[in-house]
């Protein structure tokens, strides 16, 4: 591997961070440069994830190669999302299984990591300083799906979450079960969704934090709907803030939480 000052990273920023919540992108630019690494934004496109899910694999085909095209000359490529993630590792080999690309298909997926195993599985990185300190200030973690049973991401948030923040997770009851969201599923089974959302969100509440995290945006959006919808109602009156896990990580913290209410502009630094 080149020396990290000198590793040429490609930022893969998916469609959730693009379209509803670019400070994650931001974010996630902001640790690896400051773990020494080189960052680039190449043009980009969906995963295909979408397309995969719901039976279009000449579809996803075109888009990974275009992805692969457009991602090529990077020593790394990193995803703030195991979902997004696990597709792109585990997924574009079996669509070019027989085809004479699979060899470069397989290269780049060795070279895709989710941001949090690259930063510490990866670069075994440590600041040298906090970002932020939120000792004190109780933090939960949903364990996403993909990234947990596709990827096997755990440790690795929670490890930064205290090195960068000063943080010691309160782990919720059922942290690693489904939040409902599921890509088409919620939509497909929106009153299962819907019951899950809640189950999740109760589970988070029972723990009293003051913010719920995890490194899959959709997700997190998945839940942030849920409790908008529960203070529209007067459901609660003491509001988790829901926020990716890459804003604990580089202190930043400006930012409305995803489950702010309308109008609701305090980003409540600490």
């Amino acid at each position: 591997m080149p020396h990290q000052a000198s590793l040429k990273v490609a930022l893969f920023a998916t469609c959730p961070v693009d379209l509803f919540r670019p400070e994650v992108g931001f974010a996630t630019a902001a640790l690896l440069e400051q773990a020494g690494c080189h960052v680039s934004v190449p043009p980009q496109s969906c995963c295909g994830q979408i397309a995969y899910n719901n039976g279009l694999p000449d579809e996803t085909r075109e888009l990974a190669w275009r992805i692969i095209e457009d991602f090529s000359g990077y020593d790394h490529v990193v995803v703030p999302s195991g979902s997004c993630g696990g597709m792109i590792r585990h997924h574009y080999p079996a669509l070019f299984d027989g085809d004479p690309r699979l060899p470069a298909v397989q290269a780049f997926c060795d070279k895709v990591f989710e941001l949090t195993v690259f930063l510490h599985d990866v670069l075994g990185w440590q600041p040298a300083t906090t970002n932020c300190d939120l000792a004190g200030q109780p933090v939960t973690y949903h364990d996403s799906c993909a990234g947990l049973r596709e990827l096997g991401i755990r440790s690795q948030p929670r490890a930064l979450l205290e090195q960068c923040a000063g943080v010691e997770v309160c782990e919720m009851p059922d942290t690693e079960v489904c939040c409902g969201f599921g890509g088409s599923f919620c939509m497909k089974f929106p009153d299962i969704a819907n019951r899950m959302a809640e189950d999740k969100l109760a589970n988070a509440r029972s723990v009293a934090p003051r913010y719920l995290v995890g490194g899959d945006l959709s997700c997190l959006l998945h839940l942030a709907g849920k409790s908008q919808r529960r203070q529209a109602e007067g459901l609660d009156t003491a509001t988790v803030e829901i926020r990716h896990v890459a804003e604990l990580l580089a202190g930043m913290l400006d930012a409305p939480p995803i489950n702010a209410s309308d109008g609701d502009e305090s980003g409540n630094n600490p």
